[in-house]
């Protein structure tokens, strides 16, 4: 079985814990903060972090047009949290000078959740992983406002959480989507030891190769 080279962007965020579980999940991860190292991967994954930051940072590094060419020519890509924000077509509730990357033909809305007081764990249906609910943890967390009829939605929160509280305005609402070679979390399974998503992505990788 192929060992894919999947980059973890790197310029803010949670990298360290994407390039161990991409490691464990059967990749070959590389920090990606240059144009060079961008042309060197088979796949990469947006991490979580702070949204506005990374948009500007991409800027600083010289990294957008080119991200978005080789999202273009069908690289595949996983963001969490903010690289969900980051790989939406459009968001709301965002800064009128933060760039979109494309490649999700969704809405999404920044901050969705609340503040980071409103943090929240739960378990959620996850299709296409294998071994039953999947743990779930949610901070600042976005979630998807309406979906294109070429987006699939892979879960969504629960009416009630797992810890039996109403999910409220939440409840329903699409927080993991794949579209073609792209696929979006709004939560974070690097956190949780979990590491059926970079699995699932590692495999989308391969399937390009």
């Amino acid at each position: 079985m192929s060992s894919p080279t999947v980059g973890v962007l790197a310029l803010q965020g949670n990298v360290p814990e994407h390039l161990e579980a991409l490691a464990a999940s059967g990749a070959r991860p590389i920090a990606v903060r240059r144009a060079s190292e961008l042309a060197a991967v088979d796949g990469l994954v947006l991490p979580g972090g702070e949204s506005t930051t990374m948009s500007r940072l991409l800027d600083v590094f010289e990294l957008l047009e080119p991200l978005r060419d080789r999202l273009r020519d069908g690289m595949p890509a996983y963001g969490s949290c903010a690289g969900m924000i980051l790989l939406a077509d459009r968001i709301l509730d965002g800064r009128p000078d933060q760039h979109q990357l494309g490649g999700l033909d969704v809405v999404v809305r920044r901050n969705a959740f609340g503040r980071q007081v409103d943090s929240f764990e739960t378990d959620l249906e996850f299709r296409g992983v294998p071994d039953g609910p999947m743990h779930a943890v949610f901070i600042r967390a976005p979630w998807v406002e309406k979906a294109g009829g070429d987006v699939e939605v892979l879960a969504s929160v629960p009416h009630v959480t797992s810890e039996g509280e109403d999910a409220g305005a939440a409840a329903g609402r699409p927080v993991a989507v794949r579209q073609g070679p792209v696929l979006a979390t709004a939560f974070h399974p690097e956190l949780t030891g979990d590491r059926r998503v970079h699995g699932l992505f590692v495999e989308m990788v391969r399937a390009t190769l």
